[in-house]
């Protein structure tokens, strides 16, 4: 479909004027057409849309001046361009202040016109592309929503606000689905650094020599394969924050790189020679115990200091359980809307069992389970049935199986009834977990899971 042309409004009283400028400008390709007064021009106005106005300043009945401004009454887009005698440039410049783009003097060259007309619409064009820009980097500086109400999601909030403002870097802890990226996002929404990007990074779902390309880039011909030369992370968030999460999984040589990067502020891409200077806040992420880690040797002491200045908490879910009824309403609003199924609410029966499941795997876990729930579902409320076997308490009113209180078990007990709910599907179950699949058989070896086991577990 080809672009409508550009249009423009000729007013001048002289017939030879507004039919050669018809002419000259129709045969560029623009659409066209005359007015010779002021009355004719404010009719053609109220009739058609019209880009530019090439307006006469001299003419019967209304003047130049009296035009341009009904004229940006009617349309306050329009580019107007004043047609001047050399005896009215004053009254031009006087236009000029009442918001005419330029004039042009009489005699006309058809050419100056042409050249005056295209910088008028390219700077149009500039001036939206501008608007346009301006919403956009709102749009991305928005602060994420994140719900609650509870005593402990306030006050990760107050400290989010205070110090986001700040450039020092802050370490997120909290059990997996916590929603520390979520908090991660958050500040870096309230910085001033919010009209860059923030870049994340899986520390843990990458090998350390696919780590050290993603973090640093690599040159073409740095290593079998570079084809391309390639900016890394911390380049990438230059000027904006960089998100490292599961920063308790790096190497030892890795986290010597890292601490190498935040005390010189400069990265060198694979295969390259010369440095490159970054500047960037660092927001770290973790569900690792990193002080235990220090003392036995896996995470170095010194970066330990550099990434823990500021340390915000993130609760789990199972306190703050008055935030789950909010949770679950969100997610039912989310997914409804998404997979377009006219869910209402959460049945109180429903509401009752989320409330008292421990939910080892927090937010991540409850936003499975109402998604699971719409699929099965019939609309307009989710039920009790609706909602994953995991949540049900077991049958005859038995006890349901106790879980210790360290993170180990209950990331174990958590690991164990997606497995089971997935029938020992790993694919299935890594992608609930939101892990690969390696990461995964890792857990299943250190946890020792197994089938057997687990049915042995349920038959007690």
């Amino acid at each position: 479909m080809s672009e409508t042309p550009v249009s423009i409004l000729i007013v001048d009283d002289e017939f030879s004027v507004r039919d050669s400028l018809e002419h000259w400008f129709r045969r560029d390709g623009y659409r066209t057409a005359g007015a010779r007064d002021g009355e004719e021009a404010l009719h053609r106005l109220q009739e058609d849309r019209w880009d530019v106005v090439l307006l006469d300043m001299k003419m019967p009945g209304m003047d130049g001046l009296d035009v341009l401004r009904r004229i940006h009454a009617l349309e306050p887009g329009i580019l107007v361009i004043i047609i001047t005698a050399y005896g009215s440039v004053e009254s031009a410049v006087t236009a000029l202040k009442e918001g005419a783009f330029d004039y042009i003097n009489k005699p006309i060259d058809p050419d100056e016109l042409s050249h005056v007309v295209q910088r008028a619409l390219e700077q149009r064009r500039l001036s939206s592309e501008n608007v346009a820009l301006k919403a956009k980097l709102e749009e991305l500086s928005t602060v994420p929503h994140i719900v609650g109400e509870s005593r402990e999601i306030q006050k990760v909030l107050e400290l989010v606000r205070a110090v986001a403002p700040m450039d020092a870097t802050v370490l997120i802890r909290g059990e997996s689905g916590t929603g520390k990226e979520l908090i991660a996002q958050a500040i870096h929404a309230q910085s001033p650094r919010r009209y860059f990007a923030i870049v994340p990074v899986n520390c843990g779902a990458l090998t350390e020599s696919l780590l050290e390309s993603e973090l640093f880039g690599h040159e073409r011909g740095a290593f079998t394969g570079a084809q391309f030369r390639r900016k890394g992370r911390f380049e990438m968030a230059d000027g904006g924050t960089l998100f490292l999460d599961e920063v308790g999984t790096l190497s030892p040589k890795t986290q010597v790189e890292l601490l190498r990067v935040l005390e010189s502020r400069e990265v060198t891409r694979l295969g390259a020679a010369k440095p490159i200077k970054v500047d960037f806040r660092l927001v770290c992420a973790t569900n690792q115990d990193l002080e235990q880690m220090v003392a036995e040797g896996k995470f170095r002491d010194d970066l330990y200091y550099r990434v823990n200045v500021v340390t915000i908490h993130l609760p789990p879910l199972r306190e703050r359980r008055e935030d789950i009824p909010l949770l679950a309403r969100h997610f039912l609003d989310k997914f409804s809307r998404q997979m377009n199924r006219p869910f209402r609410d959460v049945a109180p029966e429903a509401v009752d069992l989320l409330v008292r499941y421990p939910w080892p795997g927090n937010i991540r876990e409850l936003a499975n389970a109402i998604e699971r729930a719409l699929v099965v579902g019939k609309p307009p409320l989710v039920r009790p049935e609706d909602l994953p076997v995991s949540l049900a308490p077991p049958a005859g009113g038995a006890p349901a199986p106790q879980v210790g209180d360290s993170l180990a078990d209950v990331e174990k007990a958590h690991v164990r009834a997606i497995l089971e709910r997935t029938g020992w599907n790993v694919s299935r179950a890594a992608r609930i977990l939101d892990i690969d699949r390696v990461t995964l058989y890792n857990k299943i070896k250190k946890y020792e899971l197994s089938q057997t086991s687990s049915a042995a577990l349920g038959a007690r």
